[in-house]
């Protein structure tokens, strides 16, 4: 983890590395002022922290299209927030961050638009390099994600990636942070547990 720390660094991001889940929510809940707001990509491992219900008790204007009835809305607002929180499919040894999306806003939040970015990932999503990344989100991430939506892509019933034409493929837009890029900070927790897909 200290390699992964390190190499994320060297790349621009703020990295922190936490033992457990609740120690990394205790952290994003100082580090988010009650003032700022708050938007959500899709993300099991946000999910798993159960984040977003202390964000909306204490006041923060928080946009997430999993918890909205408008889930167009929600994106839309998502977007436009001064903070973004959101998971990495994978996050390689020399520090880069690998994605695979459906619709794209978790991928261009992640990017662009937002004062900070907080990408909370757990030990299972750190691979050794871009083409691990891949395979894990080709194996791991695709099937289990498209199979949590009731979606009929041809990986949910094989568990791999074949590059499907289905109507229903969640693999769209690929991107790889190579570097922080220019306005906007990103921050990556690396969680010591296994967290989300």
């Amino acid at each position: 983890m200290d390699k992964v720390i390190t190499a994320l660094e060297k790349n621009g991001f703020a990295a922190k590395y936490f033992e457990n889940a609740e120690d990394a929510k205790i952290n994003l809940l100082k580090e988010i002022d009650k003032n700022e707001s708050v938007g959500i990509g899709g993300s099991m491992t946000v999910l798993d922290m159960g984040i977003y219900d202390d964000l909306v008790v204490r006041g923060n204007d928080t946009y997430w299209h999993w918890k909205a009835e408008d889930k167009k809305s929600a994106l839309e607002n998502a977007v436009n927030t001064e903070v973004y929180l959101t998971s990495s499919n994978a996050v390689t040894e020399d520090g880069k961050l690998v994605n695979k999306d459906g619709t794209g806003n978790r991928v261009a939040s992640m990017i662009y638009g937002h004062k900070r970015v907080y990408v909370i990932v757990g030990k299972n999503k750190v691979t050794k390099n871009v083409e691990e990344a891949f395979k894990r989100i080709e194996t791991v991430a695709a099937p289990l994600n498209a199979k949590r939506l009731n979606l009929t892509t041809p990986c949910v019933y094989t568990g791999v990636c074949s590059d499907c034409d289905s109507k229903d493929r969640i693999c769209k837009a690929e991107t790889i942070l190579s570097k922080n890029p220019n306005g906007t900070k990103i921050y990556v927790y690396i969680i010591n547990e296994d967290m989300g897909y």
